[in-house]
């Protein structure tokens, strides 16, 4: 028996690649009838599966092929590569002339059909770009290439992501099953804390996510997936952009995981890094969030669509604002794609990762949960003093939040905000700038409860609740880890990777925080030019309110557009009004707005 298992296992190791090979085949064979079977039984009901399956089936054999027939395929494209380059002198001229009048169009009809609050958007977007080249490191040496295509890859994702049909429903399914995914996290933390533990929402809903998304992503990372599609963006990033391939593959990496754990990706190349390209990479790291967090924010009640958008289009973001910010002035020394090789997991299997997943997270919880005590106190203390100060002066409800709101106001505005709403998202970003932007979700989930409850738009003066678009707005600029607490946790985590960059990272970590906050505030400002919500609060609602509130505004946008609709429906038809929906209070509103002289009035 003996002998014959010795034989056995010498065959095996012969024909160890055929055995592979063949098992694969069982298994993809099988996988491929499931799949059939699947749509065969229901079609509609397999089509996220069959999707999937023809995505992935594409990329396995775009891999195989670049595998095998790179050098021919390159050989086949070059005559067409030299041509560019000969004409790329005057074409470049002809493609940015080509652009900027269909941006023109474009916006001419936009503003026809919805309105000319985009304009606001697009003023505000090329404010911050103009800031930037004001206050850049070397305005004179900026490359525009990285700067307008990374606004361009924005302005792209955009409109397919929240203008077309495909990509909405896409990345709202995407959102939605990521919360149903997340939400498989409650069982542990059931089964330890109890069946209560929603009575203490943070500490025993929010922060189990964090662990379990860390240990997801851990097994990812460990089989190959992360590596490989972080590989894939960056490389969309390096053609389109210009950008090295070290700052494409961070900025792609920070779309999924942290910004201490992206560069990780790149460790070996980062003593060899220039100035610009170390900024960039810090700059990546503050515009975006780790996928571990993002969890977090969507059980707060944020959208998770909207989340996942912001995610992506602010990674283009980064490396525009950054090479805006900080021109390139040296020649880099790793250039050559093909010569990158990513950091592969340390895990033996795939248990031992799930485990070092699991075990990574400890510190990122603890370190979230002491960063919100201590700030939520600190906070109350500040408010608390604030308010002291300006009762001597008569002032008593000066507060942190209202010196940041009246700060960041100006700003908000010119993403798109409404003016109604700018003091309260200017807020938001004062919580997120100075503090994190933990503090800054946890506020904004609160205002969005308010509006989908329902309750008094204005109480005692101050405004309970935001439109839709504002809320929308606030989730793109909220959306990075731009804040003073991140600036140490980058500093150290870097230098602690390439000791011997410590100088120039403790030189350019502040410029990376700015150039990470104009970042996020560039993609808000393509979120409000792109961004086309419907009716945010129903009318009879909102005429409520305002009936029932003396502090409600007459001249809110929204109720007026509300009392126009009232008076026109109502001379032509009753059946806008089911079930007596529309009080007495909502017409006495109405009409005091209106001056309407109607006979419904008399």
């Amino acid at each position: 028996l003996e002998k014959k298992y010795d034989e056995v296992c010498e065959f095996c190791k012969k024909h160890k690649t055929r055995i592979q090979y063949v098992i694969y085949g069982i298994l993809i064979t099988a996988y491929l009838a499931v799949v059939i079977a699947a749509c065969s039984l229901n079609f509609q009901r397999a089509l996220p599966l069959f999707v999937i399956t023809v995505i992935a089936i594409f990329f396995i054999c775009w891999d195989f092929l670049i595998a095998k027939y790179e050098d021919r395929i390159a050989a086949f494209f070059s005559h067409g590569d030299r041509y560019l380059k000969k004409q790329w002198f005057w074409l470049k001229w002809v493609l940015c002339a080509t652009l900027i009048i269909m941006i023109i169009c474009w916006l001419i009809l936009d503003i026809t059909k919805r309105g000319s609050r985009q304009l606001i958007s697009l003023g505000g977007l090329v404010m911050y770009v103009l800031l930037m080249l004001i206050f850049s490191k070397y305005p004179t040496r900026v490359a525009w290439r990285p700067v307008f295509s990374g606004i361009g890859m924005q302005f792209i994702l955009g409109i397919l992501i929240l203008r077309t049909k495909v990509g909405f429903d896409v990345f709202n399914w995407l959102g939605i099953q990521i919360q149903t995914f997340l939400e498989y996290s409650d069982t542990g933390a059931k089964f330890v804390f109890g069946d209560k533990y929603t009575d203490h929402f943070f500490a025993f809903k929010v922060l189990p996510i964090v662990v379990f998304f860390s240990t997801v992503m851990s097994m990812l990372y460990h089989v190959g997936f992360m590596q490989w599609l972080i590989g894939k963006v960056g490389w969309v990033m390096h053609a389109f952009m210009g950008t090295t391939p070290v700052e494409s593959l961070v900025a792609a990496g920070n779309i999924f995981v942290g910004q201490t754990e992206s560069p990780l990706l790149v460790r070996p190349y980062l003593p060899y890094i220039t100035k610009s390209e170390l900024h960039a990479v810090m700059t990546a790291g503050f515009s975006t969030i780790a996928g571990s967090v993002l969890g977090a924010y969507i059980s707060f009640g944020v959208s998770p669509s909207h989340l996942l958008t912001a995610s992506v289009m602010s990674a283009p973001a980064s490396l525009a604002a950054s090479k805006l910010f900080w021109p390139e002035t040296e020649k880099p020394l790793v250039t050559l794609r093909s010569g990158i090789k990513m950091a592969k997991s340390e895990s033996k299997n795939l248990l031992e990762a799930a485990s070092q997943g699991a075990s990574t997270s400890i510190g990122l919880v603890a370190n979230i949960a002491v960063n919100v005590i201590s700030f939520l106190a600190l906070l109350s203390f500040l408010d608390s003093a604030l308010s002291w100060v300006g009762n001597l002066f008569d002032y008593p409800q000066l507060t942190f939040e209202n010196i940041c709101a009246y700060v960041f106001m100006p700003f908000s505005f010119m993403m798109g905000v409404d003016w109604e709403d700018s003091f309260i998202v200017g807020g938001l970003l004062g919580y997120k700038t100075f503090f994190n932007e933990f503090l800054a979700y946890e506020r904004l989930s609160k205002l969005i409860q308010n509006r989908e409850n329902g309750g008094s738009m204005y109480i005692n003066g101050v405004k309970q609740y935001m439109t839709v678009r504002s809320e929308v707005i606030a989730t793109y600029a909220l959306c990075g880890f731009a804040n003073f607490g991140s600036l140490g946790l980058v500093i150290g985590g870097l230098t602690s990777i390439a000791p011997s960059k410590k100088k120039e990272i403790a030189d350019s970590a502040f410029r990376a925080m700015i150039a990470g906050t104009a970042a996020c505030f560039m993609t808000a400002c393509v979120a409000g030019m792109l961004t086309v919500p419907g009716m945010e609060v129903p009318c009879h609602i909102l005429l409520g309110n305002a009936s029932n509130s003396p502090d409600f505004p007459a001249n809110s946008t929204e109720l007026l557009k509300c009392c126009q609709r009232l008076f026109p429906s109502a001379n032509h038809s009753e059946e806008i009004f089911p079930g007596g929906n529309y009080s007495l209070n909502s017409w006495k509103v109405c009409c005091r707005i209106l001056g309407q002289p109607a006979f419904h009035c008399t």
